[in-house]
């Protein structure tokens, strides 16, 4: 028997790859395996039978995907897991002999590198709300690029035969013009419909006020009014029109279903009321925080990694006689730097604090973009203090204000 393995994984979609090394580097398992449970837990029996009872550190080049199940199983049975990702796979396996590249080779680096590294993180299992947001919150993204993508066809279909039109609405904010186009797209159907009974169509159809519903009508008509020209493929163009039209309403439908779905998952979770109190963090910004980090700060270790990984804390990229060069991580979660960005975004306009700190970094000669960084830095502090402590987050008054005259 031999005890103290490592044992690393080259995850893949149908079949995994396993190694499992002793102390010495030396390989005493080598095997690929199918992704089914049955296969998975006989090698784990296998790996654990060759510890002899000592602990087995698993570690893998995925944390979702196609190894979310040996992932679950390894949890369900208690064993250590360590995250290696597969950027850094690629580069250790330059340092080994070689050049060639194979799932045992991955699956042997994998392995070495848990041996010989002490700074990596071990992949805690992840709480059931913070698995459900971060698949609702992917699929309101995806829905979301949907909707843009479907608009600009649209306007690009629009712009091929009634540039006036195209132009006199924004099809991304007016679910009025978008009814409108459900029933009326070319320039000779609004110019004989009129405004006056096009208003009316359209407020029978959807559109919430008359005002909302004239002005639409005045817009459309006018346009129309603007162009007698019929360009070849009007009409093929305008059914293009309407079914796209049709997409995008269907798309605002999903999304504003889907929002209130996260909306209410995320209340559930214990720090929902600690991470809204943060000024410019409301709920969809808050899920989408707790599906990037999954909640756990301990996880983390402190608000640096946090910060870190969220791309907010620049790294030196000194050399010879230069130094001070700070640049920004190559790796990094987009999704939590575009969360921390637009909150500090939104509290530069609505917080009288946060008004005041991009303020006073702007007078030192930040950049805008800088200076929203450097607050959105600021508000992770805040956030991690707070979720520690497990309180909300508490405006402070300036003194003069909180004297009674």
């Amino acid at each position: 028997m031999v005890a103290e393995l490592w044992a690393g994984t080259d995850a893949g979609k149908a079949e995994h790859h396993c190694t499992a090394i002793n102390a010495d580097g030396k390989t005493v398992l080598s095997r690929r395996v199918p992704n089914n449970k049955t296969e998975l837990l006989e090698l784990l029996s296998d790996v654990l039978e060759l510890a002899d009872g000592d602990p087995v550190t698993w570690a893998v080049d995925l944390n979702a995907g196609g190894a979310a199940l040996w992932i679950a199983l390894l949890a369900s049975h208690g064993q250590k897991l360590l995250y290696i990702p597969g950027r850094t796979v690629h580069h250790a396996s330059a340092v080994y002999r070689g050049s060639g590249k194979t799932d045992a080779k991955d699956a042997f680096v994998i392995a070495d590198t848990a041996r010989m590294r002490r700074d990596l993180q071990p992949l805690e299992q992840t709480g059931e709300i913070a698995v459900d947001l971060r698949i609702l919150t992917a699929r309101r993204i995806d829905l979301s690029a949907d909707r843009t993508r479907a608009i600009n066809r649209l306007r690009a279909q629009m712009l091929e035969y009634s540039p006036a039109l195209e132009r006199a609405f924004d099809y991304s904010e007016s679910k009025a013009a978008l009814i409108l186009l459900t029933g009326y797209r070319t320039p000779a159907a609004l110019r004989r419909i009129g405004r006056a009974r096009l208003a009316t169509w359209l407020k029978n159809h959807g559109v919430r006020t008359n005002a909302r519903a004239r002005s639409t009508a005045d817009a459309a008509v006018t346009a129309a009014e603007a162009q007698f020209t019929v360009v070849p493929g009007e009409k093929t163009y305008a059914k293009t029109v309407h079914a796209l039209a049709g997409e995008v309403m269907t798309l605002d439908q999903e999304i504003t279903e889907l929002e209130a779905l996260i909306e209410g998952r995320f209340r559930e979770h214990p720090h929902a009321e600690v991470i809204t109190s943060i000024p410019g963090i409301g709920d969809m910004l808050g899920a989408e925080f707790i599906a990037a980090t999954g909640g756990d700060m301990a996880a983390l270790g402190s608000p640096d990694r946090l910060a870190g990984v969220a791309g907010l804390a620049p790294v030196p990229r000194d050399s010879g006689k230069i130094s001070g060069n700070l640049k920004r991580p190559r790796r990094y979660s987009r999704r939590l730097l575009r969360m921390f960005y637009l909150s500090a975004q939104v509290a530069a306009v609505y917080c009288p604090a946060s008004k005041t700190f991009y303020r006073r970094k702007r007078d030192e000669g930040k950049s805008h973009k800088q200076a929203i960084l450097t607050l959105a830095r600021r508000s992770l502090n805040v956030l991690w203090a707070l979720m520690r402590d497990g309180r909300p987050f508490e405006a402070r008054l300036p003194a003069s204000a909180a004297t009674p005259a």
